[in-house]
């Protein structure tokens, strides 16, 4: 395969990444979408592009501006995902695809990896010519996912109701800037973001019965179906859902890289 480097211009600071083109033909594409403060060179963005591309896609892998946790540019400002908006990780996908328009490629299909894939749930919904949807352990999103992960030991855990009423008393105070340390996680968050996730993620279910494609969703067998909706989103949609539940090596596929490429795959190439 061949790479390039990719800048995508936003109001704000550009989406970097890399477009992965196959050697040969190019047949279709795929639009990657990494999960919450990931990367487009961590996790399936990074290791599923040689896959694809033997199938004749062309994928654009790429950070949204809400990528790793922290971080600085060209000043002391910080950005990164403890600063991000759901509104704002919305355009940017939505950048990403008029990117690719631009380029001429063709309508991509569209893979998302948890965070990563409730928000792709969202944006094919609303690209009508997505010719396919591949979800990885993408979380129903809603108004209920911070309380379903803290009851599962993530977000604020068993401070859920404190930290909460914490975060949304600083966003009054106009201090939603304000970082927080929340136990049950793994990185500091600021109260705007954490009242973001509260109030404005999009809930795959309900999108579910406007999703225009075929639809695969990937979990891992140590994941909760509450929480990562797999056959909720199959009863919903008008569309075939092909559900797979294995052993991928948890959230993150960690040693099972290969075996979630060539399931992708397996499940892909009749459609390309």
């Amino acid at each position: 395969m061949r790479v390039e480097t990719v800048s995508i211009a936003t109001d704000t600071t550009p989406l970097d990444g890399l477009l992965y083109l196959p050697d040969g033909e190019v047949r279709g594409a795929v639009q990657l979408m990494h999960g919450n403060t990931m990367n487009f060179y961590v996790g399936p963005p990074r290791f599923l592009p040689p896959y694809l591309t033997d199938l004749g896609l062309a994928c654009l892998a790429y950070n949204r501006r809400g990528h790793d946790v922290l971080s600085n540019r060209d000043s002391r400002d910080l950005e990164g995902g403890a600063h991000q908006t759901i509104a704002e990780a919305i355009e940017d996908n939505r950048l990403a695809r008029r990117w690719m328009d631009d380029r001429g490629l063709p309508a991509p299909v569209v893979i998302g990896h948890s965070n990563g894939g409730m928000l792709a749930v969202r944006h094919v919904a609303d690209f009508r010519d997505t010719p396919a949807l591949v979800l990885l352990s993408a979380h129903r999103g809603g108004k209920t996912i911070m309380r379903l992960m803290a009851e599962n030991g993530l977000m604020a855990a068993d401070r859920y109701e404190e930290l909460t009423a914490d975060a949304r008393r600083l966003v009054e105070r106009g201090e939603g800037h304000r970082l927080m340390l929340v136990p049950g996680w793994w990185y500091v968050i600021s109260a705007q973001t954490y009242v973001e996730f509260l109030d404005n993620c999009p809930d795959v279910v309900e999108l579910a019965a406007e999703l225009p494609c075929d639809t695969f969703f990937l979990r891992s067998v140590d994941e909760p179906a509450l929480v990562y909706p797999a056959e909720e989103i199959a009863d919903r949609s008008g569309h075939r859902v092909t559900v797979s539940v294995g052993e991928f090596g948890g959230h993150y596929y960690v040693g099972h890289e290969s075996l979630v490429a060539e399931t992708v795959v397996e499940w892909l190439a009749p459609l390309v």
